[in-house]
């Protein structure tokens, strides 16, 4: 079913679109778009199907209208995706966005390894700075997590999404909140305990201080690359341990953190939000004010193309790791849809997203097909190939940056660096959770499908009309028992090499990555390596 078949989309639009769905969901879809008569600036447009965001997301006419309001009052910032417009006819509302070319940044993260200390720093002081100018603002976001942090095409980062942004603090009057929101590995303890559907309500929580909670845990992921626990509850040993030694648990991932950074989180991720750190703090602390040779005085960054490499070089993938699966990864749609705070898991879905939207509820709401930003390896060459076309093929995939991250020692071609001229020429916009086959589709499908079935996540291909790509549908929980949703397209080059890519719908990108390398791995026969 396409959005066309629901209502048409408004016709009297005050820009053009420019590309076919790059964002979908169950209410939702993004698309680019750019003025009535200039081909620039590109920027992103969010239609909104108000009568499923009701029915599907529980979203009011008014919810949508706080959230625009908020992104707008919020206004200018290096490091917060701009709001530019607004409007709705009687089935949609639309809203026009900057448009963050680089992706997700922690898409460029290696799950379980991280970043390293420096570029760690430059990420969290531009987080730190984005926030707590939101704050300045009386404005709390209340769902800072990696699935809301993004990255400009010069490598900046960007928070994204107001939908769950509230307006703490209005003429110097400050209010509490009670709404549960957020992700659980994020979202700070006093969220579960005081909110509204908690089990000893009090009166209620501080906003402001849930986000430095939260920045917290950002930090702690970027330095070791996995989060600290599962949820702030019971349920979680790791946190249990981290209440009961004090903030001081003897867990490896702890004992990772460097000594500075690590007084940092305790600060932040106080249990008590009364003895939290406040923005002030933070930015007094050591760490924070620590120099950087990545990060220039205006907290830009100074040397994007050595950040770039080094971040881009830290990417492996370990085919000697074969992955062990779980006993019940895998969830069915109904189970995943209907999971909150209520429920015996502690899985909290987030309301609304204004960038990155919600999975299908129906699997027959389909925006325009898969979400594929591009043709990676759109070579001039013909489906069918000698062997000196199919050697030069070779030799350009070879040369994909992308590429480097199957290598045994993973590095950015010196012709690539010499020649950067910013972020993006070293890292790619596109997606880095894909892979090149030379084997032919009617081997690499079974073999991807067999992988999925190890990992117990039900696949069933489903084929384009020229079967020259094949769509999997994935819809199952990644290890910290959140919703992770997306599709795995895989499409024949040429007749001697094909592409897999894995294209996240819903879910923390860090664990999109993880499971896109224990696919991976499982798949290593089928995977072209730049080195062999």
């Amino acid at each position: 079913m396409k959005h066309s078949q629901l209502a048409p989309l408004p016709n009297d639009l005050p820009f053009r679109i420019v590309s076919k769905t790059i964002g979908q969901g169950a209410y939702a879809c993004i698309k680019r778009a750019c003025p009535l008569q200039s081909d620039t600036p590109v920027f992103a447009v969010k239609f909104i199907h108000k009568d499923y965001a009701a029915r599907h997301g529980r979203i009011t006419s008014k919810q949508l209208q706080m959230e625009v309001a908020l992104h707008k009052h919020v206004g200018r910032h290096n490091n917060i995706i701009y709001f530019y417009e607004t409007g709705e006819d009687e089935c949609w509302r639309w809203i026009a966005m900057e448009l963050a070319e680089g992706g997700d940044l922690f898409d460029k993260i290696e799950a379980d390894e991280g970043v390293g200390e420096d570029i760690a720093h430059v990420y969290f002081a531009q987080l730190v700075n984005a926030v707590g100018y939101m704050h300045s603002k009386g404005v709390a976001h209340r769902d800072i997590k990696p699935e809301n942090i993004l990255l400009s095409r010069d490598g900046n980062l960007k928070i994204a999404d107001f939908g769950l942004a509230t307006l703490y603090e209005y003429r110097g009057e400050k209010k509490l909140s009670t709404t549960l929101c957020g992700s659980p590995p994020y979202i700070a303890p006093e969220v579960v305990r005081c909110s509204s559907r908690g089990k000893s309500k009090g009166d209620g929580y501080r906003a402001d201080l849930v986000d430095i909670w939260s920045c917290g845990v950002v930090l702690f992921v970027l330095l070791v690359g996995n989060t600290p626990w599962d949820s702030p509850t019971d349920e979680s040993y790791e946190f249990v341990e981290y209440v009961k030694t004090n903030s001081k648990p003897s867990d490896e991932l702890w004992e990772r953190l460097p000594p500075t950074a690590l007084s940092l989180l305790r600060g932040m991720m106080k249990i008590d939000s009364a003895k939290r750190f406040s923005m002030e703090d933070v930015r007094r602390h050591p760490w924070f004010t620590r120099s950087n040779p990545y990060m220039s005085a205006d907290n830009k960054l100074s040397n994007p193309i050595n950040l770039a490499t080094t971040m881009f070089e830290s990417l492996h993938i370990d085919f000697t790791k074969i992955p062990l699966p779980r006993s019940s990864q895998a969830v069915s749609a109904t189970e995943t849809e209907t999971m909150d705070i209520d429920g015996s898991r502690s899985d909290i879905r987030p309301k609304f997203s204004s960038t990155q939207p919600e999975n299908p509820v129906e699997d027959t709401l389909d925006w325009d097909g898969p979400p594929r930003l591009t043709s990676h390896f759109a070579f001039s060459q013909p489906k069918s190939m000698d062997t000196d076309q199919v050697m030069l093929l070779n030799e350009r995939l070879s040369e994909d940056p992308s590429m480097s991250q199957f290598s045994s020692t993973p590095s950015v071609p010196l012709s690539r660096t010499q020649n950067a001229q910013n972020f993006q020429d070293i890292v790619p916009a596109s997606r880095l959770t894909r892979f090149a086959s030379s084997w032919p589709l009617g081997l690499l499908v079974p073999r991807v499908c067999e992988a999925l079935q190890l990992l117990h996540v039900p696949a069933s291909p489903t084929s384009s009309e020229f079967a020259e790509s094949i769509l999997i549908r994935i819809r199952t929980q990644d290890d910290r028992k959140c919703p992770l949703h997306g599709n795995i397209i895989i499409e024949s080059i040429t007749d001697g090499h094909a592409e897999v890519e894995f294209v996240k719908v819903k879910g923390d990108p860090l664990e999109w990555r993880r499971f896109f390398k224990k696919v991976t791995v499982l798949c290593k026969d089928a995977v072209f390596k730049p080195d062999t």
